[in-house]
């Protein structure tokens, strides 16, 4: 979906596609007619974003075959779906039945991240819609936080050079202009903003930035206003936002057992207290664990954010809540202004098929009405802050005029 901010700018609203399995080209096309078509039925809507997630071994495929890629943008145009970004943070085998801390790998000091990072932006720059300002692809923030020494460092900063030097000449070669946003996540070692402007504020402003996860950000106990802010001033431009909302709990102790049904083996669920915020070290063991079951049994002082993304139109049951708070300041803060904040949103609920059973959808169309309904409640929150939805019709016709 496309919609138009009061200060002109086109914002793109999207859904990410790593919720579904596919990691061949066969299966990707599948998924569009099981999930997307429908999704843009149940919306009304004549367009309707994905954010792709294509592991490794497809992109690769893709960004070495013009002609394929020239078909995936065909079977996209068919039904109505178009990609201004690309989710390039998981690797591969992001469905699996055990994920955990295999998402972080490869990261930013190995040349396997590079090569499939490159690999995307040469899918994107065909996938992009022509009157796309630029595409987006979100990455990992470098690496896990542990082991890290100056060895590690240096090269992942030679990387990022590198990966710097290869969108320019995407860009000399194709015309389109792609960046790619570090997403700080709890655990890794840029969790918050703060560390990201200490830590990659002197990469290439042009083309690197941030894409922020309004989960990640909520889990940080982050201000969203100054989060924003501090980007900002460190030069760091925002490229994409994940619209996604967190787990949370006032009182973890009397929420235990509530909090053990959404213990789960596939994904990691980073927990931080909010003590964590005013941390020297956001990951402080005294504040923070790395996964749901690890928190609960330490007793965490709360309250506190699971880094666990909760369907947005619908919240836990009390006790629990989620961080829709956070992200309706989040989207203020973006939003609300003489421009827009950022023109690539992405709707970022991959934990679907891990949920507690009775909130887990049973069906192919029961995902594809959750994932709906989920987009339906972005498009009106933003809607709310004024922006105005933008039918291809309407937009065709003043680019006539």
């Amino acid at each position: 979906m496309r919609l138009r901010h009061a200060g002109g700018e086109t914002v793109h609203l999207g859904y990410c596609t790593n919720v579904h399995p596919a990691e061949d080209l066969a299966g990707i096309l599948a998924q569009l007619d099981t999930y997307a078509v429908p999704v843009r039925a149940a919306l009304g809507s004549d367009r309707l974003g994905l954010g792709l997630w294509l592991a490794a071994p497809v992109a690769a495929e893709l960004a070495a075959d013009p002609a394929t890629r020239r078909r995936l943008r065909g079977e996209l145009d068919a039904r109505g779906l178009e990609v201004v970004t690309l989710n390039g943070f998981p690797y591969a085998a992001f469905q699996a039945p055990v994920v955990k801390g295999d998402v972080y790998h490869p990261d930013w000091t190995t040349d396997a991240r590079l090569a499939y990072t490159l690999d995307l932006a040469r899918v994107l720059a065909d996938l992009l819609p022509d009157d796309a300002a630029r595409g987006s692809i979100s990455t990992l923030p470098l690496a896990w936080r542990t082991p890290w020494d100056a060895t590690r460092s240096s090269a992942a900063r030679h990387r990022l050079d590198r990966l710097a030097a290869g969108l320019a000449a995407v860009e000399r070669e194709t015309g389109r202009r792609i960046r790619v946003g570090f997403e700080p996540e709890p655990g890794c070692l840029v969790e918050d903003t703060k560390q990201s402007a200490a830590i990659l504020s002197d990469m290439d402003g042009d083309r690197l930035g941030v894409c922020v996860d309004l989960a990640h950000l909520a889990c940080a106990w982050e201000e969203p206003a100054e989060a924003f802010a501090r980007l900002r001033d460190a030069g760091l431009p925002v490229v994409k936002v994940q619209v996604s909302a967190a787990l949370e709990a006032a009182d973890p102790v009397g929420s235990a057992d509530a909090l053990r049904r959404w213990v789960e083996p596939r994904f990691l669920h980073q927990t931080r207290g909010v003590g964590c915020a005013g941390a020297a070290d956001p990951a402080d063991p005294a504040y923070a664990a790395d996964d749901l079951d690890v928190a609960l049994d330490a007793r965490l002082p709360g309250p506190w954010r699971v880094h666990y993304h909760v369907p947005l139109h619908a919240p836990p049951e009390p006790p629990l809540e989620s961080t829709l708070p956070v992200l309706r300041a989040a989207l203020r803060a973006l939003y609300a202004g003489p421009d827009a904040g950022c023109d690539h949103l992405d709707v970022e609920t991959y934990t679907w098929g891990v949920l507690p059973e009775a909130r887990r959808p049973r069906t192919d169309a029961e995902l594809a009405a959750g994932i709906a309904a989920e987009l339906a409640f972005a498009r009106d929150e933003l809607v709310a802050l004024g922006l105005t939805p933008v039918a291809r019709s309407t937009e065709r016709s003043e680019v006539a005029a």
